[in-house]
């Protein structure tokens, strides 16, 4: 939590590198990346909202990068407001920037981006990617990149909301069709416009693993199709 005068604590958490936070057994909280620009389309927002809302009525803890604008605001207070958890981590850089949430469970201050990331990944059980800018998209590649290299086993969910990723997944498709991407990494995603579902998708995860075929590059051009 942030102190009585709005200033984040001084104590920071270094991040872990407990095995066990990236291995999902039962899905208890899930990480959620999404903007926290406050200049925005006012659709986004009612969709956070109801991603913060449903999170609550199905008792899992939203883990999310702690701002309290955009959309990154837009979720946890509709989680707090319907009787949810919150776990948030920030920078004290962005705490500044952004102006920290300070009305979840738990609100972690660290040093750096990296230690920022890592939190988030340990923390959820699984990952839910809302619209956002650049922050947002590494945050999505890092952790698909984490699941393909069996860093961690824990499901990814894109809401496409009003077609927003629609050039994220022409670009993953663009790469399969170019052979820099192996086709069997989009089994570790679910991409779809309606957030119950995704969410469904999540919890009903059947834990896809990659084999070592699915990760060696195709050798020749007429290699790759599945």
């Amino acid at each position: 939590m942030l102190s009585r005068d709005g200033a984040p604590p001084r104590s920071t958490r270094k991040a872990s590198l407990d095995p066990k936070r990236y291995r999902c057994d039962i899905m208890k909280s899930v990480t959620v990346y999404c903007s926290s620009s406050p200049a925005i389309d006012p659709r986004f927002a009612e969709t956070a909202r109801l991603v913060g809302r449903e999170l609550a009525s199905r008792n899992l803890r939203l883990v999310y990068g702690g701002g309290s604008s955009g959309l990154m605001g837009e979720v946890a207070r509709a989680c707090v407001d319907a009787g949810g958890r919150v776990f948030g981590v920030i920078t004290s850089h962005l705490a500044n920037l952004e102006v920290a949430f300070d009305g979840g469970e738990e609100l972690v201050v660290v040093e750096t981006m990296r230690d920022r990331k890592q939190i988030m990944v340990e923390q959820g059980d699984g990952f839910l990617v809302l619209p956002g800018g650049l922050g947002t998209y590494e945050e999505f590649f890092e952790t698909l990149v984490g699941r393909v290299l069996s860093e961690h086993d824990k499901p990814i969910g894109v809401i496409n909301d009003h077609g927003y990723f629609d050039p994220l997944v022409t670009l993953i498709d663009h790469g399969i069709e170019q052979r820099f991407i192996r086709p069997a990494i989009r089994r570790l995603l679910t991409v779809a416009d309606d957030p119950l579902a995704v969410l469904d998708a999540l919890e009903a995860d059947p834990g896809h693993q990659l084999s070592p075929a699915d990760l060696i590059p195709p050798l020749s051009a007429s290699e790759g199709a599945e």
